[in-house]
């Protein structure tokens, strides 16, 4: 926005003057401060603009991933017995090597620790 001269010849910084009023209430019968909020008649905000925003994106995209999900979601533990009946016998064969070799990646990891001391 940036500073204008007003008729009078004044110098008026409009960036600073939204900023100090965004909490006001606006002027109108919308229920809304100056940024866009929905208040009561308290000048609480119930809503804010940017919730607003992503409630009216999300009825607009058809794809679900790309709407915001502020809410934290349960992340589900996998069964690890149906993941064992679910493996061919090279699958679990290759599950238990890797296991072994994650053991020996830690053995030398500690073994080099110990080599620098």
């Amino acid at each position: 926005m940036g500073i204008h001269r007003s008729a009078m010849g004044k110098s008026v910084d409009m960036s600073a003057l939204v900023s100090r009023n965004e909490k006001t209430r606006a002027v109108g019968n919308m229920k809304v401060n100056a940024r866009g909020d929905t208040i009561d008649s308290h000048g609480r905000i119930i809503a804010s603009v940017t919730e607003k925003v992503n409630t009216a994106y999300s009825k607009t995209v058809g794809n679900k991933s790309a709407n915001v999900n502020r809410k934290p979601t349960q992340q589900l533990q996998p069964d690890p017995i149906a993941k064992e009946m679910d493996l061919t016998a090279e699958e679990r064969e290759l599950e238990d090597s890797l296991s072994d070799d994650l053991e020996v990646e830690k053995i030398k990891q500690a073994e080099l620790k110990e080599k620098k001391k």
